[in-house]
């Protein structure tokens, strides 16, 4: 009978002693939180998690990775991510039988019944994302081998960035184009609707009930052993309160609201995080300290009227604490809160000048105990009551109706992927690196040796390799093209005839000349200017009108 306890153990010792064989000089890689000269604080990461370092900053193309093999008979070799033995041979613990992983034929199981056409056979980016599922019939050792398991989510990420550009989804896109062009549909929708007016950011809860359930399906997991299970969670929970505040929400009355965009993130926490801007229908908007005080709170809930609300507040709206009763909080910095907590005490909530309004924070004798400390109002995080008990998550609900905080807002929700800066460093027999030794080489110009990388996480990586959007924008925004007569845009391959190209430009049609040719056909056109017309007119791309 097969024993696969001792044949895992056999692959494992294999795989040992070919590494300690080889004659590769040990080097170590160091992050460093510093500032960049571009004004970017590099912050270290705040959890314990695997994350890949990949050199550049997303605006230039990288070429596909190095891989050399030692055939054991034509020598050495160069194979690419795509080879199907390329995860085998690199995570033996993951493929104990040698089998294959991703190959550029498997065709799609439903190839016959659907018709499919355009694309027959299954992207890199759907195969891992069906073997990074747990099913009930299957082998449970993946899941059980905890950071060789999240390696191997990031590496695929890799794989599926380099291997297959063409076919990503949205998600994999964050080129500073694709940053920019997202920035100009946040303001696209800002000019339609008016400014936003309300900012809402949640942070995902690992003791969801839903995580927790999931992870019993294995005795002795974590929550930060599955990020696959955090990312899918976190995604579900998103959609319902996308669903909630769009259309019925669960505040205090109903409202309709107009738009909406949000941007996640991930913060080198291990934990996704998403930032959202609410536009909301004229009626419903913020206008009054009433208006707010009836949406936002910023204070402790009476224990004793609701005691589940209070828990949540204390539990996940509390900063800190910091300031005088804890000096070495994170956030502390020259002696005061860069955060500028504690707030002051405010009877009511007052909009100032700058519109940006100082909450309600009343010195009514409500405290509470955290991490040691009793805490008051002047601690606590805006929220609304509903949304904070009904997710159980920190949920920060602020107000943003002014124009000035726009962009600054839009910038903020924009502004990349998060970077790394490392270096790499050669370690001596006595482990210590080479810079630190008793007689050290001439000083080389370390300046020069760190690479800016960007970091992604196992979370991160879970997240696109699922396909779930990194951003999102309601209602859609469609990107108008113009040029001159005569002259629109035609894509063609190098090896297309030179004829067909041409016969090709002669009938090519664009949105541009398909409003004009609406204006000499439909007196109604002619009401709408070509930035408008989107609004009431739709262009079909494929009958080219």
């Amino acid at each position: 009978m097969f024993d696969e306890h001792n044949e895992l153990a056999k692959v494992f010792r294999m795989a040992r002693e070919r590494f300690h064989e080889s004659d590769l000089q040990p080097v170590k890689i160091r992050l460093i939180g510093t500032r960049a000269k571009d004004g970017r604080q590099y912050n270290f990461p705040t959890t314990t998690e695997v994350a890949a370092l990949i050199v550049g900053t997303g605006d230039t193309e990288k070429g596909p990775r190095d891989v050399i093999i030692k055939d054991k008979h034509f020598g050495l070799k160069r194979i690419s991510e795509l080879h199907p033995s390329f995860m085998a041979m690199q995570y033996p613990l993951l493929f104990p039988y040698g089998e294959d992983g991703y190959r550029t034929d498997i065709p799609h199981n439903d190839v016959e019944q659907t018709g499919r056409r355009v694309r027959t056979a299954v992207t890199m980016r759907e195969y891992y994302a069906f073997r990074f599922q747990q099913r009930k019939k299957e082998a449970k050792t993946r899941f059980q081998l905890g950071r060789l398991n999240q390696q191997q989510q990031v590496d695929a990420f890799i794989c599926i960035q380099e291997g297959q550009r063409v076919i990503l989804p949205a998600s994999f896109t964050g080129s500073p184009r694709f940053t920019i062009q997202n920035y100009h549909d946040a303001l696209a929708i800002c000019k339609w609707v008016g400014p936003p007016d309300l900012f809402i950011t949640m942070t995902c809860n690992p003791r969801w009930p839903e995580v927790r359930e999931f992870l019993s399906l294995i005795p002795g997991q974590k929550p930060e052993d599955r990020p696959d299970i955090i990312a899918q969670v976190f995604k579900i929970k998103l959609d319902e309160q996308m669903d909630i505040t769009l259309k019925y929400t669960c505040y205090s009355n109903i409202m309709y609201h107009l738009a909406a965009i949000y941007i996640i993130e991930f913060q080198k926490r291990g934990l996704p995080h998403v930032n959202m801007l609410l536009f909301l229908h004229e009626p419903d908007k913020l206008r009054t300290a009433a208006d707010i005080d009836r949406l936002i709170s910023a204070e402790l809930p009476d224990p004793e009227k609701d005691p589940v609300a209070f828990e949540a507040v204390v539990q996940y709206m509390t900063h800190g604490p910091c300031g005088s009763l804890n000096p070495k909080c994170p956030c502390m910095h020259d002696g005061r809160c860069t955060k500028y907590y504690p707030k002051d005490f405010n009877n009511d909530t007052v909009i100032g000048e700058d519109d940006y309004p100082a909450y309600r924070r009343r010195n009514n004798g409500r405290v509470a105990e955290k991490n040691g400390h009793t805490i008051d109002n002047t601690f606590i995080v805006p929220y609304n009551v509903d949304l904070l008990v009904k997710y159980q998550a920190h949920i920060n609900v602020e107000v943003c109706n002014k124009y000035t905080c726009t962009k600054y807002l839009f910038k903020y929700m924009n502004k990349g992927p998060y970077m790394a800066l490392a270096t790499v460093e050669e370690v001596t027999d006595n482990g210590i690196p080479g810079g630190q030794q008793a007689n050290p080489e001439p000083p080389r110009d370390e300046i020069k040796s760190y690479l800016q990388c960007r970091y992604v996480s196992a979370a991160e990586a879970c997240w696109r390799v699922f396909g779930f959007p990194i951003q999102y924008k309601y209602p859609p925004v469609q990107r108008l093209s113009c040029h001159l007569e005569e002259e629109q845009t035609v894509m063609f391959e190098d090896h297309e005839p030179l004829d067909q190209v041409l016969e090709r430009v002669g009938t090519a049609k664009t949105p541009l000349t398909g409003w004009m040719e609406a204006n000499r056909k439909y007196p109604e056109a002619r009401k709408l200017t070509y930035h408008d017309f989107p609004t009431e007119w739709v262009w079909q791309s494929k009958e080219k009108k």
